[in-house]
């Protein structure tokens, strides 16, 4: 009779399709879709300031606006585990979090799926508020789907040239919280003139505060990976101008947080920002290692509550 003690049992099919799922939940990064999340949030609290309750129109763009933005930000990580992983950027036992392409855990041809998938949604989402919005969203959502791809599928990827800051600030920032406020205005019948471009300021100085805190995100990223960064030719700001220089730049962009609070909201509460980035960018100075990881999650938290300080605001 053989020996079953020593014999590993077999692992429920229910177990294995959990563990499927919660696999494919850590390869989308769920702890940075903050990033795409709170500006689309400070967007409608800001629109809510101008236009109140926008009824059931505002409310069903409201979420397809949730929902798309969050799409193009779970194709953009797709994107770039893909491509990263192809270029050997991406390695197994990496010091930032896994990559489920570099550990094995999933196929290239699962990821190009997964890919087509994050798409599918975006563009779903993004025609119904492309009919609400018009050419301004169409604009929008093109050029965010061309960014995506371009962020690091081609071999003049914006983030192996250092430059990828400017467009994180744009669609995790101004435009995500412009764009936002622009759609609840037509899902109510406001039709806003070109000669009254400038009611949008307010906005865009709010989702400017964001887009402040995404480059956080990625300066963060790039410091902690400047040495893998160097070795596969990846020309981040850190790469081209050292350690030193990435962190003066970063004490920069943690004090303009709180003065775009006041362009948008005035002397109060949402200026308080300056204490949970200062507190971030303390960490930062003393992190080393897989400690950056924690800062990360740390700039998600600073996102988060900026909401809540714009919430306080309007």
């Amino acid at each position: 009779m053989k020996n079953r003690k020593n014999q590993p049992a077999s692992q429920p099919a229910h177990r294995k399709e959990g563990n499927r799922v919660l696999l494919w939940m850590r390869i989308v990064r769920p702890q940075t879709l903050f990033a795409s999340l709170c500006p689309v949030l400070v967007g409608l609290l800001v629109a809510g300031k101008n236009i109140g309750y926008a009824g059931i129109n505002g409310h069903t763009t409201a979420v397809l606006t949730v929902v798309c933005a969050l799409a193009l930000q779970i194709l953009s990580n797709l994107i770039n585990d893909y491509y990263d992983f192809r270029r050997g950027t991406d390695k197994k036992g990496r010091v930032g979090f896994s990559r489920a392409l570099a550990e094995g855990q999933v196929t290239e041809q699962q990821m190009r799926v997964a890919c087509f998938v994050a798409l599918g949604v975006a563009v779903v989402t993004g025609a119904v508020l492309c009919y609400v919005g018009g050419w301004v969203i169409l604009a929008i959502g093109v050029t965010a789907i061309f960014f995506a791809w371009l962020y690091t599928a081609t071999d003049y990827s914006l983030s192996y040239l250092g430059i990828a800051d400017i467009f994180v600030f744009l669609y995790y920032g101004v435009i995500a919280t412009t764009g936002t406020v622009w759609l609840q205005q037509k899902a109510v019948g406001i039709d806003l003139q070109w000669a009254n471009i400038s009611q949008l300021l307010p906005a865009f100085y709010a989702g400017a505060v964001c887009g402040l805190i995404s480059i956080c995100v990625l300066a963060i990223n790039n410091i902690r990976d400047i040495d893998g960064d160097c070795e596969s030719g990846k020309k981040t700001f850190p790469v081209r101008f050292g350690k030193t220089a990435a962190l003066v730049c970063l004490g920069v962009i943690v004090a303009l947080m709180p003065l775009f609070a006041w362009l948008a909201f005035g002397l109060g509460w949402a200026m308080l920002i300056i204490i949970p980035a200062a507190y971030l960018y303390y960490k930062v100075l003393r992190a080393k290692g897989a400690e950056y990881n924690k800062c990360l999650l740390g700039a998600g938290l600073v996102n988060l509550c900026y909401v809540l300080l714009v919430w306080l605001s309007v």
